[in-house]
């Protein structure tokens, strides 16, 4: 009685095969505009964004943040890091907008406005292992842990901060950063 009321295996076989190869017209075909400037439908745009976001939230579990990440010297790091690679594409206080930030699709997060905020270890890792498709690098190849944390601690304190202390830290970081990472192993 109960075999009536499912699908035959032949029949899943036959539309498993269908749907598998409708899929892979519509790719060859080139159906869909990955052009970055013509949005995702709102479907695809809600489905991709949940993919990054509940793929960098289980990547990120087991990750432990320095007890030191609130550290002012951190933060100064950070800051430095930041305005020379982040800032282009994320902004900060009182930056206008690049031409790099404006070709963006999907647009960067601005890091500055606190609806952004990430937990430091989603952060971490997010700024570590980059993200498919979305022109975020991953910084991990060429960066080290201690740096991606300076990073992390300055991106923590960015949401509420003025231009004028935007500007004042970004400023004052230390510029030998470089030099920090030539001495660290596998850095260049």
């Amino acid at each position: 009685m109960l075999r009536r009321h499912l699908p035959s295996l032949s029949f899943v076989a036959v539309l498993t095969t269908l749907v598998a190869i409708g899929a892979a017209v519509f790719i060859y075909l080139g159906v869909y505009d990955v052009a970055a400037d013509q949005p995702h439908t709102r479907p695809v745009f809600a489905l991709l964004e949940t993919l990054r976001d509940r793929s960098i939230t289980v990547r990120a579990r087991g990750i432990k943040p320095p007890p030191d990440l609130d550290a002012p010297e951190r933060v100064r790091i950070g800051a430095g890091l930041y305005g020379e690679m982040c800032s282009g594409c994320h902004l900060g206080p009182g930056v206008e907008q690049s031409e790099m930030s404006q070709g963006l699709y999907p647009r960067a997060p601005e890091l500055a406005k606190a609806e952004h905020t990430h937990d430091p270890a989603e952060a971490f890792w997010t700024i570590k292992h980059g993200v498919k498709l979305s022109a975020m690098p991953a910084w991990g190849k060429t960066h080290s842990d201690p740096l991606i944390w300076d990073m992390v601690a300055f991106v923590r304190k960015l949401p509420g901060m003025t231009p004028e202390q935007y500007k004042s830290l970004v400023a004052s970081a230390p510029a030998d950063h470089d030099e920090m990472m030539k001495d660290m192993p596998g850095m260049k």
